[in-house]
């Protein structure tokens, strides 16, 4: 053991586009991927309720995501940094995040907030059609974390931030266009948006 004080933190899927420093001009705003490989969940179905593009759930959206704030992310660090082990202690794992939520659910959400329809799409990855995420961040929380959720008002300023640079989105980025292997490749063949936006595309 050479000593080394080793802290390892599990990331949830990061949320949110300011911090209350970038906050404070606009040129220090968060990047915002929407694509279909890239972009968060969350951004997507955003980016596509601002839109009026039916949001695109993968499989059954049964699929178990854990979520955080950006400002969250950024305390999470502080209180890691503040809290090391103590020399020859064993690696301190925290788990960054604030909640889990289904990816249907989520889709639910923003569909009920803008609108827009969601319609389920054949899934581009090879993964479980359902799943559970138990994780549990009781850790940061005694340590003086107070996460946000995606229910609070902070919602509102991912949708502020959408509306104003909408314009700026390539709606042909929204559907997925890589594929983890030939089988999902084959569900997913023939998507197109327009044909998507039309209702013509179905699962």
């Amino acid at each position: 053991n050479d000593q080394l004080r080793v802290t390892g933190l599990h990331q949830g899927i990061v949320w949110g586009t300011n911090t209350e420093q970038t906050i404070k001009d606009p040129r220090l705003v968060n990047r915002f991927d929407y694509d279909g490989d890239y972009g968060t969940v969350l951004n997507r179905f955003l980016m596509q309720g601002a839109l009026g593009v039916p949001l695109t759930v993968y499989g059954t959206g049964g699929q178990t995501r854990a979520f955080i704030h950006i400002t969250d992310t950024c305390k999470c660090l502080e209180i890691a940094m503040n809290n090391p082990p103590k020399k020859g202690e064993r690696v301190e794992i925290f788990n960054q995040v604030a909640e889990t939520r289904r990816v249907r659910d989520v889709a639910s959400m923003v569909a009920a907030r803008t609108g827009v329809e969601m319609k389920m799409i054949p899934n581009p990855r090879q993964e479980a059609a359902e799943n559970e995420l138990d994780v549990a961040n009781d850790k940061f929380c005694n340590l003086g974390l107070d996460p946000k959720t995606l229910d609070e008002g902070l919602f509102d300023e991912v949708t502020e931030v959408v509306e104003k640079f909408k314009d700026r989105c390539d709606e042909k980025l929204i559907l997925p266009s890589s594929f983890w292997n030939k089988k999902t490749a084959k569900a997913c063949d023939g998507m197109d948006i327009d044909k998507f936006k039309a209702g013509k595309l179905n699962a």
